[in-house]
Order: structure tokens, then C-alpha cells, then sequence
């Protein structure tokens, strides 16, 4: 028995023909035609219009002539055709194109991810988004790495706290490897959101402020982990270790929800002990 792969061309064609056959011509402002329309919603002429492409085009895409169109078309036929979030990311995922127009970063957190963030405790978890803003947390975080109401706005940065911030410089055990993952994290954040300046002067601020950060930038390592295990030397609780897990909630793919657990039994005391106070 084999396995039928899914002929993108094909697809396109289909995905295309009922997208526009779903729109009601009136609600796009179009004029009424003299004559009553034998298949429903847009005629191709009517969707190459709007989009800014030829008709011979439309037509070759709607029949699966193996087409490959560019960004640009991709973006003027999502608009034409009225298409929805997903269905505009489905677009140019079987076109095999990259949007150009970026998604507006997220710079407050989600209402229901930020209780979600209340609800996870015991376990400390806290909401980030693309470039390490630290956007929700709840009371067991501040009590395992800092209490982020201590800063400044500008300052609630996950990669800013790990290199700058006083207390937290000596808390990784093996702070080498934590500032290594997380400078390649954010180089391949970088290069997912090229026209974000927030995220361009922050990394900027850090190659001038901090040797560490610009050597390991310079090596262009790329990295995205979403679990692992970091141990910390925690002034009040002594050595403990936790395991973290990085979630990307589908509504928001821009926000991370950072959740830490203790990795054996001892941590889990010292965490314990410390969330109490």
C-alpha cells in the first residue's frame, strides 16, 4: 500500500476556485451584472482585477498549469480573495512562498494566555514573545529568577536579564551554554522578523554593551530549543535544577509560554521551600 503525497499544483488550483467562488460579488462593492451569473461568487475577471494580475494568469493558476507564483501575487490574491489568517498562511505555504508583510509584534500578552500563566502555578511559567520580552508571569517565577514589577518595561527581557541584570549573571551554572542558546535563539529570531527595529536595537545594544554576547554572535550559531534542563546556584534556595518547555500557542504564534518543573526530588524541595516564603 503506498501513500499518496498531496499535489501542492493541484491543490493551489482547487483552493483558488472555491475561495472564490464562496464571495458574494455585492459585499466587495462590485457592480451588478446586466446578466444573472451561472456559477457562484467572483468571476476570474473580477478576482484578476482586484489582485492586479492578468486573467490568463488566474485561469493557468485555477487550472494547475504548475505555476509558481511570487510573494507579491501570492499577497495581492489573499487580499482579493478576502482570505482569513490561516487560510492566507495555507496560501503561501502551497505556493512555498514566505509572507513579506510581517505579523505586528506582540508587545502585551494575550488576555487569556496571561491567566493561563496565573493558572499554571505552582509550576513557574512566564509569557515571552519573538525577541524575549517578558510579557506575563506568574508569583513562582519572581521567586526563581526575579521579580520583573522591579523593572522598567524597556528592561523585561529575558536575554537583557541573563546578561546585565546583577543577580541573575551568576545564577546559570552553566551560564556558558545558557547565554550561547540564547544568543542563537535570538539570531534566528532575527532572521524571522527582519523588519522588527525593537528587536534590531536591542541586539545592537548588546553587541556594544557586552563582550560575551558579540563574540557569540560572531560564530552565527542558529538554534531553536524548546526543552531542556538549566541548573541554578539560587541565593536563597541553594543549587537546584529545572527542566523548561517552550510552548507556541496556535492564535498567537509570536508568543512562547515559557513552564519550568523541577528536575528530581531535591529541586523540587528547594522549590518548594522557596515559592512558600
Amino acid at each position: 500500500m503506498t501513500t499518496r503525497t498531496v499535489d501542492t499544483t493541484q491543490e493551489l488550483a482547487v483552493f483558488l476556485r472555491t475561495r472564490r467562488e464562496r464571495l458574494d460579488p455585492r459585499e466587495l462593492g462590485l457592480p451588478s451584472p446586466r446578466r444573472a451569473r451561472r456559477t457562484p461568487g467572483l468571476r476570474r475577471e473580477e478576482v484578476a482585477e482586484l489582485a492586479g494580475i492578468s486573467v490568463d494568469y488566474v485561469v493557468r493558476l485555477e487550472q494547475g498549469r504548475g505555476l509558481r507564483p511570487s510573494a507579491d501575487v501570492v499577497e495581492a490574491l489573499a487580499r482579493a480573495l478576502r482570505l482569513a489568517p490561516a487560510e492566507r498562511a495555507y496560501l503561501f505555504g502551497l505556493t512555498g512562498q514566505r509572507p513579506r508583510t510581517p505579523r505586528k509584534p506582540a508587545t502585551s500578552a494575550e488576555p487569556t494566555l496571561a491567566r493561563l500563566v496565573d493558572d499554571l502555578s505552582p509550576l513557574p511559567a512566564m509569557l515571552m514573545n519573538h525577541r524575549y520580552d517578558i510579557l506575563a508571569w506568574n508569583h513562582e517565577m519572581t521567586r526563581l529568577l526575579l521579580d520583573f514589577d522591579t523593572l522598567p518595561p524597556s528592561r523585561r527581557n529575558s536575554m537583557w536579564v541573563c546578561l546585565m541584570h546583577p543577580r541573575t549573571r551568576e545564577l546559570y551554572v552553566d551560564r556558558e551554554r545558557v547565554v550561547r542558546e540564547g544568543v542563537a535563539h535570538l539570531r534566528a529570531a532575527w532572521s524571522a522578523h527582519p523588519d522588527d527595529p525593537a528587536l534590531t536595537g536591542l541586539i545592537a545594544e548588546f553587541l556594544a554593551g557586552d563582550e560575551e554576547f558579540a563574540r557569540l554572535w560572531a560564530e552565527r550559531d542558529i538554534e531553536v530549543n524548546g526543552r531542556g534542563c538549566k541548573v541554578l546556584r539560587h541565593p536563597e534556595a541553594g543549587v537546584l535544577a529545572v527542566r523548561f518547555e517552550v510552548l507556541t500557542p496556535l492564535q498567537d504564534p509570536d508568543q512562547r509560554l515559557v513552564i519550568f518543573r523541577a528536575e528530581d526530588d531535591a529541586s523540587q524541595a528547594a522549590l518548594d521551600r522557596l515559592c512558600a516564603r
